[in-house]
């Protein structure tokens, strides 16, 4: 009854909006034009000068008008049949006088096309010499100023005068001629309103095989408002959800990838990537690139954007960029099979695997278990099966996942600070196919028959639940990264997923308010499961808790960096607590946080299903409908979810969404609760110029999803707007809300809850928040306003009207108060334009959350897709409000280019280090452009006062954590932070970066991160690298407790020669301090930190095919502290040789020492190991060797030997040798050839034939990498 009631009412007040626009348009008429420039005119012939020499074409049109003069003229010598002529008033303005008096007569020979699309036309006019003639547009004189031509004909005694682009308005335009003495004739045009777009052209191919190198043509045009391709050149952006575009970027430093239209055409390449799936490309061009050079000196304001209150109208066509989507499917790579992998049958004695791991090696167990027999296999097979695409992975002495430092974490992609060497002097790229914390990996897909459906697939391993995260899907949304088996399949149109997790650990939600820098931000707990982790931005409305405007999702490496151990969370830039809406809102920012995280409960197992029938998928047009249903169970506490959902496209720019949703939790502090939640949206054109919008929220207080979007519980919101553009310079707005909040407020905690119950209190170590008061209130609002243009300048009027009721605490909220907002946006220049906006209360009694405002800024657009943003907000004193003052200086980026994918190519040094790890490495982000390859950022913030007001909601408070869905408890505190960047990329063989950010505030710590990195090649076999950080702890309410900062530096070297592979080198180089492992340590200085220097060094040298040296050596010491006190030291040495030697293609040699060695407390450990291997055929090797392990300690010395003999098997293509047929064996298509190649004349005579044998273990074995990493850790 209410969603009717709301419809009605919005039939209802679009009606009467309607009829009273309709009287206004009426009125209404379209601007002239501005003038051609006469500087451009060789010679101007208005209306009323002095006539022209008989015979001579005087020469007046600006240089870059069209048609010639010639060709319009002589296309204009016969009438044209179907002009209209009629009679109408004479006008004496326009007159022409003539030198000899002749018959009057005239006709409008031009134009003949009564329909057009264009607002302007060249008039082409024919009448007797001497006559007095007179040209009227919409009954309004010809601007004397119109550009204009004439010729005489002494043959005929007629003059045909030209008029260049004629200025019309939307709608029919009647164009009189009148001659003294004369009848006038008329003709009538109608121009239809059309607009420049940009649109990609259909191509042949639109799927190509997901394999990383097939390549997709891309091809569209640029239209002018004539429907035809654009004559000049521009620049179009162009992104992609997934993939890579290929070929050289016109402009590297603009965000996303720039390719140059050419007559108005553009052509580009797409290169797959691995994943099959559905991508969408988008291309934009900026309007001021289509523009004349005159209309590019008009400085234009846009309209607001179609989401951001108050105004729904979307922005005027001439003021946005261009911008259109496409969409191309990656499918299934149906490859060859291929198979790699090896089996090892090991007898020996047991605790001396000498390559085995190395926490087994000389373990007295396993020594005294004397001689046993170990089998140990890995394998990894992909190939096509019929149809469908198998990949596979087994490892049965570790979890596919393990790195070589022991840390197994979801999914493997590794951070920067993860890697053992910060270069390796190459920039190649690792993909991680078989994602598994466990031993086994299996995938079983193809793409679907249905077009457009995506991939059916069934699968063991890690996996995202973006299936069930579907834009129509809020409440019964689900974001997370789970493992376990997971199943999609596509019958036709419906579309089946279903998912299981089998190892699901305690799981949180936590949401932090920023403070002006990129951290260090602590979690809620330690210990995090490494992978599972999700990070957002979410902004919502400033004191208005419970919608979020804009969620915004955060990829490890390239946007944070997270200690997992700690749960510190440190980002790429700067993350303000306020963001400034074209001065239509103020809008807050929220850190959200969702991860698993290590407790006594894991083994916890989760299971969802989903069912979606697809009306159409067609790209923009999509409509579907939905049902979910997902259970958690961790021991004696279930979670349970389901519902349904609904999305429906309503042609280009309509859209219906609907959704409902019920879960049950079992809370620690509330028992068994459930609850429904409820979402209906509609949004889009009514009637031409007229948007409008309806919605409906509602939340009970019982409802319970911690991994979606933050919403408030206990809380219904609805209301219509519709907006209408009344003239083509003014548009108006009304809108209707109501807000119910019946919920149950978090309780406030914070400092002053310290002493009472302890810290326990502040770093809530559990999933909710804990139960507080009862809201129970209400706000009804009521806006209408007015946005007109004049010329460049922008004016906004509007009138709100709030009415607060208050059934719990009626002091605090309850209030009827009209408010009266005035708004000023002008472009002082061509870059830079000025804003104001005020908002004043009527009255003496203001609205206690809404108070006199005054906003002050400028805009500067620095660059294409960037904006340099200055605003201040002075805000009075209210009952929940005392006076304050917001300040910002931030630096915009374009948000559409957030599915760039190529961004980080422009970081790469070639044969040095990738894009993802030199990013990574220096946080490089979109900045102001200085000169070429130069970037700068700077930023500011100042709250001069703590904002902690009771909301509708519940009251706020400073807290350094909000669990659960309890971010709207969170205040804002008092700080000043700025900070100041350059980033350098444009040399091909040096990037650098470097940022320096500080916070200061009262009752928090003083923050400062300081950050900076560089790489380059010193030479073509010389690369470096070296990255600094520092930082420390950006909560709310964590005091300066005298700990030191968290600081890493980490320097990298690697030799590694493109023309010759002989020798190759890696160094490190690392400082590590890291305090603050507790919450003790946080807020009270009684925790455990550490300091540690890290140096390692590792060469191979191989003079030719038959030797191999290898040597490597580290060095960790590190110093351990309680406090402020010393609580030890110690040093950690590792050192490393081997030799390896080939007596023929059978027979090798080889042999490797290690020694490890803690001298503070007399530890050593030495091993060796001494092995000859003959080679039965090239895959099977037997081996004899001989092991010796000592470990000296002053608890437990032992040592031992023994002798132990290996088979090893190496798993490939080549199976069929025993008897083994794999499926669809092909030799896969030639791979793309190194960059550099040498003649076959000028290797060496040393290299052995192509046929020649692998190596043996000792070369491919991955101790090295494994002991260094343990030492290093």
């Amino acid at each position: 009854m209410r969603i009717y009631s709301i419809a009605l009412f919005g039939l209802n007040l679009l009606t009467t909006l309607s009829g009273a626009l309709g009287v206004l348009a009426a009125q209404a008429m379209e601007p002239a034009s501005s003038p051609a420039s006469s500087a451009n005119l060789e010679k101007t012939q208005p209306v009323g000068s002095a006539q022209a020499e008989t015979g001579n074409l005087s020469s007046v049109k600006a240089a870059d008008l069209e048609p010639t003069p010639a060709a319009l003229l002589k296309s204009a010598e016969v009438k044209s049949a179907g002009v209209r002529q009629s009679q109408t008033p004479a006008n004496d303005s326009g007159e022409r006088s003539a030198i000899a008096q002749s018959p009057s007569s005239i006709q409008i020979l031009s134009p003949t096309n009564l329909i057009t699309g264009a607002k302007f036309t060249d008039l082409v006019v024919q009448y007797s010499t001497g006559a007095k003639v007179q040209i009227t547009v919409n009954q309004q004189p010809l601007d004397p100023a119109t550009p204009t031509q004439t010729q005489e004909n002494p043959a005929t005694n007629q003059v045909t005068q030209v008029w260049y682009r004629v200025s019309l308005i939307s709608g029919e335009n009647t164009i009189t001629a009148q001659v003294k003495d004369a009848a006038p004739v008329s003709i009538t045009l109608t121009v239809k309103e059309t607009s420049a777009k940009i649109e990609f052209l259909p191509t042949q191919q639109s799927r190509i095989p997901a394999d990383g190198r097939s390549v997709l043509p891309v091809e569209g045009r640029i239209l002018d408002e004539a429907g035809q391709a654009i004559a000049q050149n521009a620049v179009v952006t162009l992104t992609a959800s997934s993939g890579k575009f290929v070929g050289a970027d016109h402009d590297k430093d603009r965000p996303g990838f720039q390719v140059l239209a050419r007559d108005g055409v553009f052509r580009a390449r797409l290169q797959s990537g691995l994943e099959a799936q559905m991508v969408r490309i988008r291309a934009a061009v900026d309007r001021h690139e289509l523009v004349t050079q005159s209309e590019r000196k008009q400085p234009v304001v846009p309209f607001p954007d179609l989401n951001k209150p108050p105004y729904l109208l979307a922005p005027n066509p001439a003021d946005k960029a261009l911008e259109a989507y496409s969409q191309v499917e990656f499918i299934t790579n149906l490859r060859p099979f291929i198979l790699s992998g090896a089996v090892n049958l090991r007898l020996g004695q047991g605790g001396l695997d000498y390559f085995g791991s190395f926490e087994d090696y000389l373990r007295p167990s396993l020594l005294e278990g004397g001689y046993r027999v170990d089998f140990s296999t890995a394998a990894f097979a992909q190939g096509r099966i019929g149809e469908w695409l198998f990949t596979g992975a087994f490892n049965n002495q570790r979890a596919l996942n393990k790195d070589c430092s022991g840390a197994t974490r979801l999914f493997r992609d590794p951070q920067f600070c993860d890697q053992v060497y910060p270069v390796y002097g190459d920039s190649s790229t690792v993909d991680y196919l078989t994602p598994s914390i466990d031993s086994v990996y299996f995938k079983l897909e193809r793409t679907s028959p249905t077009i457009g459906a995506g991939s059916d697939f069934a699968m063991w391993g890690d996996y995202t639940t973006s299936e069930f995260a579907r834009a129509s899907q809020f409440y019964t949304g689900t974001t997370r990264q789970l493992h376990g088996f997971k199943l999609n399949y596509n019958l036709g149109d419906l579309q089946l997923t279903g998912m299981y997790a089998n190892n699901i650990s305690g799981f949180q939600r936590d949401a932090i308010a920023p403070n002006g820098t990129s951290g260090y931000y602590y979690l809620s707990r330690r210990l995090l499961t490494r992978g599972s982790e999700n990070i957002f931005l979410e902004t919502e409305e400033f004191n208005r808790p419970g919608t979020v405007v804009e969620r915004k999702p955060l990829y490890r490496g390239t946007d944070y960096d997270i200690d997992y151990d700690r749960g510190a969370i440190i980002f790429r830039r700067t993350v303000n607590a306020l963001e400034f809406d074209p001065f239509g809102r103020t809008l807050v920012r929220r850190i959200i946080a969702t991860y698993q995280f290590e407790d006594l409960k894991d083994g916890g197992k989760l299971y969802a299903g989903r069912a979606q029938y697809n009306f159409s998928r067609e790209l923009g047009k999509e409509i579907w409908a939905g049902v979910t249903y997902l259970q958690e169970n961790q021991g004696d506490q279930r979670f349970q979810l389901y519902g349904g959902d609904l999305l429906v496209s309503l042609g280009k720019d309509a859209q219906l969404t609907g959704e409902v949703a019920r879960s049950d939790f079992d809370s620690i502090f509330r028992g068994d609760i459930g609850g429904y939640a409820y979402r209906f949206e509609l949004l889009g054109t009514l009637i031409r110029g007229v948007v409008g919008k309806t919605f409906y929220r509602s939340v009970e207080s019982g409802f319970v999803n911690n991994a979606s979007a933050s919403f408030t519980p206990g809380q219904t919101r609805y209301g219509a707007e519709v907006a209408a553009k009344i003239t083509p310079t003014t548009q108006a707005t009304v809108q209707f809300d109501r807000e119910v909040n019946f919920g149950i407020a978090p309780a406030v905690r914070g400092i002053t809850a310290i002493t009472r119950s302890g810290f326990g209190d502040l770093f809530n170590p559990t999933t909710e928040p804990i139960p507080g008061s009862r809201v129970d209130n209400s706000l009804t609002t009521v806006r209408a306003g007015v946005l007109q243009k004049l010329g460049p300048i922008e004016l906004g009027v509007d009138f709100v009207r709030r009415s607060r009721q208050d059934r719990v605490f009626p002091q605090l909220l309850e209030a009827d108060t009209n408010q009266f907002i005035s708004r000023l946006n002008y472009p002082i220049l061509k870059a830079l334009t000025f804003r104001v906006q005020d908002e004043r209360n009527l009255g003496n009694s203001p609205d206690p959350l809404y108070p006199n405002r005054t906003t002050i800024g400028l805009d500067w657009a620095a660059d294409k897709d960037v904006t340099v943003r200055l605003a201040q907000q002075f805000i009075g004193s209210t009952a929940q409000l005392r006076d304050n003052s917001f300040t910002s200086l931030d630096i915009l980026s374009d948000k559409r280019l957030s599915d760039d994918t190529t961004f980080t190519n422009r970081y790469s040094l070639i044969n040095g280090i990738n894009g993802w790890s030199s990013q990574a490495a220096m946080g490089m982000s979109h900045r102001v452009l200085i000169a070429p390859g130069l970037r700068a950022s700077l930023g500011l913030e100042r709250i001069s006062g703590d904002v902690v007001p009771y909301t509708a909601a519940g009251q706020q408070f400073l807290q350094p954590i909000a669990a659960g869905q309890s971010a709207s408890s969170l205040g804002l505190s008092a700080y000043t932070s700025y900070n100041v960047g350059l980033d350098y990329i444009d040399n091909p063989n040096f990037k650098a970066n470097g940022r320096f950010e500080y916070r200061d505030g009262e009752g928090s710590n003083d923050t400062m991160v300081i950050s900076a990195g560089a790489a380059g090649k010193l030479s073509d076999s010389f690369t470096v690298l070296g990255r600094y950080q520092q930082g420390n702890f950006a909560n709310q309410l964590l005091t300066n407790s005298g700990l030191a900062d968290t600081v890493n530096l980490k320097l990298g070297m690697a030799y590694r020669n493109p023309s010759n592979d002989k020798f190759n080198a890696l160094l490190r180089y690392e400082y590590r301090q890291n305090p603050a492992l507790t919450p003790d340590t946080i807020l009270f200085g009684t925790g455990t930190g550490s300091n540690v220097h890290l140096v390692a060094l590792e060469t191979i040298y191989a003079p030719n095919w038959r030797w191999e040296f290898y040597g490597k050596f580290a060095l960790r010491s590190t110093k351990s502290y309680l406090a402020k006190d010393l609580l030890g030291t110690n040093s950690i040495t590792l050192g490393q040789l081997r030799a390896a030697y080939r007596l023929g293609y059978r027979i090798d040699v080889a042999g490797e020492v290690r020694w490890i060695s803690q001298s503070m407390i007399g530890f050593d450990e030495v091993g060796l190991a001494v092995e000859a291997g003959y080679y039965l055929n090239p895959n099977l090797r037997v081996a004899l060797g001989y092991n010796f392990g000592q470990a000296n300690d002053r608890d437990l010395s032992r040592n031992k030997d023994g002798v132990y003999v290996t088979l090893s098997l190496k798993l490939d293509q080549l199976l069929s040798g025993f008897g083994v047929t794999l499926p669809g064996r092909k030799v896969a298509p030639p791979q793309q050839q190194e960059s550099l190649v040498k003649p076959l004349a000028n290797q060496p005579n040393t290299t052995p034939p192509s046929s020649s044998l692998p190596s043996s273990n000792f070369i491919q074995a991955p101790v090295a990498s494994q002991t260094a990493e343990e030492v290093a850790q």
